[in-house]
């Protein structure tokens, strides 16, 4: 009866010989079932009702061995994609998946990459200006120290992506919900943000002089020792947002925070409390939540 249980296993997998998580799922399988038939045996069961109750106890195994082995060819197709130190300007990455690509210090001014999913890219001290990433999905992206100048963002997917100490000289970013995204120690005073929400956004020690931020929403993020002069936050929603000054308190700093504007701006208690405990900004056209 061993034998008759290993045939029906074999035919089971048979259609899927060569996929590596198939053959250890049949090994492990035909283990079960003979385990599975002796203890039915024991039981005072005879040969074919055994084995007839031992198939039944598995239920549709076909539609799983069909799962995993699908979910193992895609996996096996999955490779890693490494263009360091590589020359493709204007190159057509329109589309591709590569997960956890590797363009570290290539030039790739003008490329295309509209649609891509780069999950876990790595871009560190490239050329990537004029690049268009418009719908690609930047999630857990490195661009530390990378040029960006006039790339296009519009509704990329950015979770997690680093863009700290890189040039975003002219990038756009538009209808993009930036998610845990690291601005840290960067100059944004040419970069534009339109209709963006930002959620646990950090702009530590980065340089938004003169950034019209209108109308969006920012809700965790960190705006600490950053440089606000002239930012304009009209008609913004703005909760738990945190705008602290740099730790030597200058007249020059407080004059920096009375230039931002707040007109029309909606913001939770603890955001305009902090805020009117600076002294200098006017939150008379504030609406509280």
């Amino acid at each position: 009866m061993n034998e008759q249980l290993t045939n029906y296993v074999n035919g089971v997998f048979a259609p899927y010989e060569g996929v590596k998580s198939a053959t250890e799922l049949k090994a492990d399988l035909l283990s079960d079932l003979q385990e599975r038939f002796r203890e039915l045996k024991a039981e005072g069961k005879d040969d074919e009702t055994a084995f007839a109750m031992t198939i039944e106890s598995i239920g549709d195994i076909e539609q799983t061995v069909q799962e995993v082995a699908s979910l193992s060819h895609a996996l096996e197709r999955q490779v890693v994609i490494n263009f360091s130190a590589s020359n493709l300007p204007k190159s057509d990455f329109a589309g591709v998946t590569a997960h956890k690509g590797i363009f570290k210090a290539s030039a790739l001014r003008g490329s295309d990459f509209t649609g891509a999913d780069l999950t876990g890219s790595l871009f560190r001290v490239s050329d990537v200006r004029e690049a268009t990433f418009a719908g690609t999905n930047l999630t857990d992206c490195d661009f530390l120290t990378v040029d960006l100048a006039d790339a296009n963002f519009r509704e990329a997917i950015l979770v997690r992506t680093n863009f700290s100490k890189s040039g975003l000289v002219g990038a756009t970013f538009i209808g993009v919900k930036l998610t845990d995204v690291n601005f840290k120690y960067t100059d944004l005073r040419k970069t534009t943000f339109e209709s963006c929400t930002f959620l646990g956004v950090d702009f530590t020690y980065s340089d938004l002089r003169g950034l019209r931020l209108d109308g969006q929403t920012f809700i965790g993020v960190k705006f600490d020792k950053s440089a606000l002069n002239n930012v304009s936050f009209r008609g913004a929603t703005l909760k738990n947002v945190s705008f602290t000054l740099p730790f030597s308190v200058t007249n020059k700093s407080y004059l920096a925070m009375k230039t931002i504007c707040f007109d029309g701006a909606t913001m939770d208690k603890l955001t305009y409390a902090a805020l009117k405990g600076l002294r200098v900004i006017d939150l008379s056209k504030v609406t509280i939540i």
